[in-house]
């Protein structure tokens, strides 16, 4: 016997994001009743995640569809939802949710004029497209974003998938978005710049050196706050900030010259952070701003543990 509530979903965009989520709903007892995918992987995706469920034109979705999950990119979601209200595809009572972190639920007037409900539903996780991404799901958040009255259904479609939903407000999507994407993906990059730097000095295998060490860094950023703060910026060990940054600056000389900026605007950001904590003296913060302006570090970085600002403490 079916379960009370149980809708007729159609999935719009069968990337990532979209065959999973709609893998997650079916996991639930709603019925995916139909899925756009235009390219190779988008059709094995769907074959994979979503078997049996029919691939069908994007109309044809909306008009079987009791709930349309948009699951498109950011820069697409606005002329696709226009475009279809243009066809008056949108009908009335249906909901109509989209993936999306950078918009609420404004991107989506064009459906309230045929009556439809609008949703904001936007998982904060990264996405592999397989099935391993089911797990990953019971441990996500999704950013909610609904009129009031609607908050409720937004909430259950995302507990029903087994995750969190948390209220973002339509004024904060855009930097609620930027702080997923800033932790996410610049960590991300910053990895792959470690690796880099590993790799090209004889490190095989990067990953098993960085592996527990960012682990552990993660675990204790998240149980501690900026409480976690460590390694020579957080000490206002100048000398060796100085070190890095003549190393990085003789890197970079002959490459993209990418790793050097990137050290240069967190580690800023990182004094910056430590001062305002009390964690480094006005002396200290000092010392650490010299070291990444200064021209001539391997002066600085000669003067050994002595200079003013420096403390003898390790890693």
């Amino acid at each position: 016997m079916a379960r009370p509530g149980r809708l007729g979903i159609g999935i719009i965009g069968a990337g990532k994001v979209g065959a999973v989520l709609g893998a997650a709903l079916r996991g639930a007892e709603h019925a995916v009743v139909g899925v756009s995918a235009v390219s190779e992987n988008s059709r094995e995706r769907a074959e994979t995640l979503l078997p049996g469920v029919p691939v069908l034109e994007i109309q044809d979705i909306v008009e079987r569809s009791e709930l349309v999950l948009l699951a498109v990119p950011d820069d697409v979601l606005g002329g696709l939802v226009e475009g279809l209200a243009k066809l008056g595809a949108w009908q009335p009572g249906q909901l109509v949710a989209h993936t999306s972190g950078r918009f609420g639920v404004g991107i989506l007037q064009p459906i309230r004029a045929a009556g439809a409900i609008p949703l904001a539903l936007h998982p904060a996780m990264t996405f592999t497209g397989m099935s391993l991404d089911l797990t990953r799901l019971q441990d996500c958040s999704f950013g909610v974003t609904a009129d009031a009255a609607m908050l409720p259904i937004g909430q259950a479609l995302v507990m029903e998938m087994g995750a969190e939903p948390v209220v973002i407000a339509e004024a904060d999507r855009t930097i609620y978005h930027a702080a997923l994407a800033h932790s996410s993906n610049h960590m991300a990059t910053l990895v792959a710049q470690g690796s880099q730097l590993l790799r090209e000095i004889g490190v095989e295998q990067p990953e098993n050196m960085l592996g527990p060490l960012l682990r552990a860094t993660l675990e204790n950023a998240l149980a501690s706050g900026e409480s976690a703060l460590t390694g020579p910026v957080a000490r206002g060990d100048a000398g060796t900030v100085a070190g890095h940054v003549e190393a990085l600056r003789e890197h970079d000389a002959g490459g993209s010259g990418d790793i050097l900026s990137a050290y240069l605007a967190m580690a800023r950001a990182t004094a910056l952070r430590a001062a305002k904590r009390g964690l480094l003296s006005g002396r200290q913060f000092s010392g650490i701003e010299a070291a990444l302006d200064s021209e001539d570090t391997d002066a600085r970085n000669a003067d050994g543990p002595d200079t003013p600002g420096t403390t003898l403490e390790g890693n």
